[in-house]
């Protein structure tokens, strides 16, 4: 159990930033290279409708799932958690 304030804040500041720029490079990555996605076709629809439709959904989602783990593991090892 570490009671560091500093390092506690370090710890989350870096998982935070981290998936941030996930979240970035996935918003920002599929729009700029929407024309190559597109290309790519499922169903009679580009892939491109597919990401803005469902994609980037579940992908955000999985990021909020993750980012809670974390934290709660971040928590547990600074005797943060609640009981």
């Amino acid at each position: 159990m570490n009671r560091d304030p500093q390092a506690y804040w370090r710890k989350t500041r870096r998982l935070t930033f981290c998936l941030l720029f996930l979240w970035f490079c996935i918003t920002f990555g599929s729009t700029w290279y929407a024309r190559e996605i597109n290309q790519v076709v499922i169903f009679g629809f580009p892939l491109g409708f597919y990401m803005a439709a469902q994609g980037g959904l579940v992908i955000f989602l999985l990021i909020i799932w993750w980012y809670n783990r974390c934290m709660k593991k971040i928590d547990r090892e600074f005797g943060l958690e609640e009981e």
